[in-house]
């Protein structure tokens, strides 16, 4: 199967999202299947980081005070660590919920992103990505801290000079989104779908993308 097509992939998440580790994980399973499915199609993935919690002082907040605060009580956080667990682990992925300390805010981590997209280097990019996500979820590192920043970013290969550019932005504030979920992923600007879904029905909507656009191109011509 191929297209000439192009198809534009644009996916809004936050670092702090479990889901959205899970949806990433996801998505480049999906991904690869359907370069292999249609290998004429051009995919561009555009990233756009969103701010859930931008109130979140900068040194963080303590991780197991916050979600005690905001389910009501430490069972009811127990059970919620234990179902995106669950289905953390039913697609490969190991988290590490009791690892983590502090809650971050994570602009830093934003404009650190956002300057490494400036590079156009995707596979840079979603090494960083998948760095942070590791980092905060399995590793229990503060990713709002600027020293940690500083070491991940150095691990996956990030110049130098562009975190010492990112750091310098790091009073600004992140732009938000419209979206009112994350992850939430955008095919051709077109048709749209929200949190961490399987791989199979990321595959069907890309194809359903091409498709459509392949269609559309064929009745005009």
């Amino acid at each position: 199967m191929s297209t000439g097509d192009k198809l534009t992939i644009d996916i809004h998440f936050d670092l702090i999202c479990p889901w959205c580790f899970i949806g990433k994980h996801q998505f480049t399973m999906a991904r690869g299947k359907f370069i292999g499915l249609f290998p004429a199609t051009v995919v561009e993935t555009v990233w756009h980081p969103v701010q859930l919690l931008p109130d979140v002082p900068e040194p963080g907040l303590p991780f197991a005070g916050f979600y005690e605060r905001r389910l009501g009580s430490a069972e009811a956080v127990r059970q919620r660590q234990k179902q995106v667990a669950q289905a953390a682990s039913s697609v490969g992925l190991d988290l590490d919920l009791s690892a983590i300390e502090r809650m971050p805010n994570t602009a830093r981590a934003h404009h650190l992103l956002r300057r490494v997209a400036t590079l156009g280097e995707l596979a840079l990019y979603e090494a960083l990505l998948d760095r942070l996500f590791a980092a905060y979820f399995q590793r229990g590192e503060d990713i709002g801290d600027a020293a940690t920043l500083r070491m991940l970013a150095a691990e996956v290969g990030v110049p130098s000079q562009v975190v010492d550019v990112a750091q310098a932005d790091a009073g600004s504030v992140p732009a938000t989104s419209a979206v009112e979920g994350v992850p939430n992923f955008v095919f051709n600007g077109r048709l749209s779908l929200s949190g961490a879904r399987d791989a199979a029905i990321l595959l069907m909507a890309m194809s359903k993308s091409v498709q459509v656009l392949a269609g559309n191109s064929g009745a005009g011509s």
